[in-house]
């Protein structure tokens, strides 16, 4: 499989996505934390009453859990992701003695990586949309349409796990090209091929696609 060819295909349907508004890390990794198993329209929802609930991370951190529940409860699961804010950012404060999380910029990369996930209930996907999205970093976050999507396409092995796949996309695809692919990545997930029904007649990509031709 070519990497190449799937990217110029994606960029030539749906060109570069448009930008994120980009966020200081911690706001990043808080608000990827509240998008984990929900839609972006829910989990934007959330972020935004919560940050206008408590007004600053620090004020979060010594919310209950409760009242931290009742503030992202548009986000669904939120009898899980509020305890696991207010440990992510008990520990960062305790570790850090404060909640600045400037310092990732200037960590080498692996360490930077490594530090975001030994955080409550952090991952390499979390980590990652910290690390490119906020800090512009070299990280490529792998969430369920771009695993989906790389499978079906062949780009990574069928039985590989999600943490696996971070590692191998983060070699195969240039790390010029790692913003817009992943956006690129999402949207077709999301549009074209489906995790149910997906619409492989009219996939751009169907000429190079494993599972279109039927070989998977």
């Amino acid at each position: 499989m070519n990497v190449s060819q799937v990217i110029r295909l994606l960029d030539q349907e749906y060109g570069c996505m448009p930008g994120r508004p980009r966020l200081d890390p911690l706001s990043e990794l808080v608000a990827t934390v509240l998008s984990q198993n929900t839609s972006d329209v829910n989990s934007g929802r959330a972020y935004r009453n919560l940050v206008s609930v408590f007004g600053s991370w620090d004020r979060v951190a010594d919310a209950s859990v409760d009242d931290i529940a009742v503030a992202i409860a548009s986000g669904g699961l939120s009898r899980v992701k509020a305890p696991r804010i207010k440990a992510i950012l008990q520990r960062i404060r305790d570790e850090r003695g404060s909640l600045d999380l400037g310092f990732l910029a200037d960590v080498p990369l692996p360490q930077a990586r490594e530090w975001l996930q030994l955080l409550p209930g952090v991952g390499p996907k979390t980590a990652a949309c910290v690390l490119l999205f906020s800090l512009g970093r070299p990280a490529f976050p792998v969430d369920t349409h771009v695993y989906r999507v790389s499978k079906r396409l062949g780009l990574i092995e069928n039985g590989l796990s999600p943490a696996g796949a971070h590692l191998v996309l983060e070699r195969l695809v240039p790390q010029d090209a790692f913003y817009r692919f992943h956006m690129n990545m999402v949207a077709h997930g999301r549009r074209v091929c489906r995790a149910q029904r997906p619409r492989c007649h009219e996939c751009v990509l169907k000429e190079v696609c494993v599972y279109a031709k039927g070989e998977v």
